[in-house]
């Protein structure tokens, strides 16, 4: 998926924001590691939950999360093996 331009003046979804939001602490975990709950997500960015699901479905299409039924969404190893190099 081509990265988006970042305009500063563009209009942002909702969602979007979470999304990018939710980009930023995933590159600080490691695979296998939570991330924010639905609750923490929408009271941090002042958003319904449906708002924070959407933006987790997002990621989860991506590959950058996996979710447990009643257990949360979690960092998703790496697609691939790495090598080391």
């Amino acid at each position: 998926m081509p990265e988006r331009p970042r305009d500063l003046h563009a209009p942002h979804a909702p969602y979007m924001r979470v999304v990018d939001a939710l980009i930023d602490e995933i590159k600080s975990k490691k695979p296998g590691d939570p991330i924010s709950s639905e609750a923490e997500l929408c009271e941090r960015h002042k958003v319904a939950r449906e708002t924070a699901r959407r933006a987790v479905r997002v990621l989860r299409e991506r590959g950058l999360v996996e979710t447990l039924w009643g257990k949360g969404s979690f960092v998703a190893g790496p697609a691939e093996p790495t090598s080391n190099h």
